[in-house]
């Protein structure tokens, strides 16, 4: 019977880790309305997730606003770089993909080449931030390793890439699945990352976990 009102147990433990789902979800989410806030916002739901959903540790939404603060800066000014780019590169696939199913022939062709040429950029831009939320950046360094470990890992990164659109179009499309899909999406491609960070970590300087 004891085991049962333990906190840290059983069901009790289970009911935490959904709080933890629907809550990190939600808060990320609203950070994220601002838009230019969606970088450090991520930066700190990845790191939250691995460290509290994933590890089963303590602390979630305390962990969450220390690692917001403390990538705030970076995080902002990569935000910045990231968005009008991404919103450039993906206007033009919508507009290639249109007249690519209405020309067909070498418009089509066209647009299939333009789709797997966002795999570098899209995926880039799917490492981005959770390297900031478990190591130590500036901008420039952020981006120069984001660009080599996607090309150093592209098996891992195409499989992220799918995962986070096809959620992203869940969730559009959909609207319910924002109160739990950004932490599921975010666990499933931490197996992903965290195997490679773990490999590449003699040569990164991993952050600190928070004292208090």
């Amino acid at each position: 019977m004891g085991e049962f009102f333990n906190p840290e147990k059983g069901i009790w433990a289970w009911l935490s880790t959904l709080v933890d789902i629907f809550g990190l979800s939600i808060l990320w989410v609203c950070l994220c309305l601002p838009v230019v806030t969606a970088g450090p916002a991520t930066a700190a739901l990845y790191y939250a997730v691995v460290t509290c959903v994933r590890k089963r540790e303590s602390g979630a939404f305390r962990r969450y606003f220390h690692s917001l603060r403390q990538n705030f800066k970076v995080g902002l000014l990569a935000g910045l770089i990231v968005i009008p780019l991404a919103l450039s590169l993906f206007g033009g696939h919508f507009i290639v993909r249109w007249y690519g199913t209405r020309w067909g022939g070498g418009a089509y062709v066209l647009y299939v080449a333009y789709y797997f040429a966002l795999i570098l950029p899209a995926g880039m831009l799917c490492w981005l931030f959770p390297l900031l939320g478990r190591f130590d950046y500036g901008v420039g360094g952020l981006f120069r390793t984001s660009l080599q470990l996607t090309v150093a890992h592209l098996p891992s990164t195409v499989v992220v890439t799918l995962l986070t659109a096809q959620t992203a179009v869940f969730c559009i499309e959909r609207w319910w699945p924002v109160v739990f899909m950004p932490v599921t999406a975010t666990l499933l491609a931490s197996l992903f990352f965290e195997k490679i960070f773990q490999a590449h970590s003699p040569e990164l300087a991993l952050k600190e976990e928070p004292d208090e």
